[in-house]
């Protein structure tokens, strides 16, 4: 990483923050196939603006990564998101707290979620900043969780219901480490994740209420989940596709539901467009239903649902964020390394 001069001689007065901060750009577009290395991002030292009449400038606390931002740093993509510019700052999901509102509703020292994350402080419109309460959860962070993508794929997805086998394909990472516990808050029977380390594998039987673990790179996935789902499975939630998938439906019971809601299989590893051969038979003849599901677009509604569960469930001990934090901006781009790479289970979190 590489850092631009600064240039603060002219830096406007009157915003109630510092003259400069700092923000992260991408630098260079990954090669296909290649893993992601520190030296495609910059971090820039750049004035740090005044906010106009009507709008706001917050101070970034914490924000995430997540695994479709390896994907959108590639030049064209398939996901319905705007790929990274080069040159351009990243974005991504944080919390701030608001600096300065002239002419808003909002309050110095309020919290909000926002989508300019990547950087130090941000200017935004009202319309872009929701105002989250921080007596709701008891960490602000939990709001950067993506249970309610997790909740989202259990309840409507692959709607699970009491005394099924549910199976989670990569479940230590932000969706998966939450949708096992989601599903047992809906009454299911036995829950089975699939992870890539033994080490993750003990997290998910001993602090996420997984009962058994399929280990990648342990041999055929199908021939595992037989083993760990012998009476078949009644509801799957998929983040991955690929051969998991593939596995998924072949022990799939008559009247599984199958909630799409990731591709990391193809996004983790930049291999291109995410396919998966689906035997139609299977579906056809034992009346399997493949559901895509997409909580910014159809489902936003169980986000106010989701962090009152949540905030409940993290009160009295029944839910639990499994998270990595690292600390500083300087270390953004590592977080998104280390995830891709899948050093860490639950969500990843940089605080600023």
């Amino acid at each position: 990483m590489t850092a631009a001069p600064s240039d603060s001689r002219h830096a406007p007065r009157d915003h109630h923050g510092p003259r400069t901060h700092r923000e992260v750009r991408l630098a260079a577009r990954p090669a296909p196939g290649t893993p992601l290395t520190e030296d495609l991002f910059e971090i820039a030292e750049v004035r740090t603006p005044s906010p106009e009449p009507g709008r706001l400038l917050v101070r970034t606390k914490v924000m995430s990564v997540a695994a479709v931002m390896r994907t959108l740093m590639d030049e064209a993509t398939d996901v319905p998101m705007r790929p990274f510019a080069l040159g351009d700052p990243l974005y991504g999901p944080a919390i701030g707290e608001v600096v300065a509102a002239p002419g808003t509703g909002f309050t110095p020292g309020d919290l909000v979620r926002h989508d300019l994350g990547w950087r130090e402080f941000a200017v935004l419109d009202p319309s872009d900043a929701q105002r989250v309460d921080p007596g709701l959860l008891p960490d602000p962070a939990a709001y950067l969780s993506q249970g309610p993508t997790a909740w989202m794929a259990v309840t409507r997805g692959a709607e699970v219901r009491p005394g099924d086998t549910v199976f989670v394909t990569g479940a230590g990472g932000g969706v998966g480490s939450l949708a096992g516990q989601a599903a047992r808050l809906r009454g299911a029977r036995r829950v089975i994740g699939s992870v890539g380390s033994q080490r993750k594998a003990d997290i998910l039987r001993e602090e996420l209420g997984y009962d058994t673990v399929v280990l990648r790179g342990a041999g055929p996935i199908e021939e595992q989940l037989r083993t760990a789902a012998p009476e078949g499975v009644d509801a799957v939630i998929d983040t991955v596709g690929g051969e998991q998938l593939q596995a998924s439906i072949a022990v799939a019971n008559r009247g599984a539901r199958i909630a799409l809601v990731g591709a990391l299989g193809a996004q983790l590893t930049g291999s291109g467009a995410p396919t998966t051969a689906i035997d139609t038979f299977s579906l056809l003849t034992r009346g399997i239903t493949l559901r895509g599901t997409v909580l910014h677009a159809d489902h936003l509604d169980l986000i106010p649902e989701w962090h009152h569960q949540f905030g409940a469930g993290l009160r009295n001990g029944t839910l639990s964020f499994p998270n990595s934090r690292l600390h500083g901006l300087d270390n953004a781009p590592r977080a998104l390394r280390e995830l891709v790479e899948g050093r860490h289970v639950g969500a990843v979190l940089v605080e600023l």
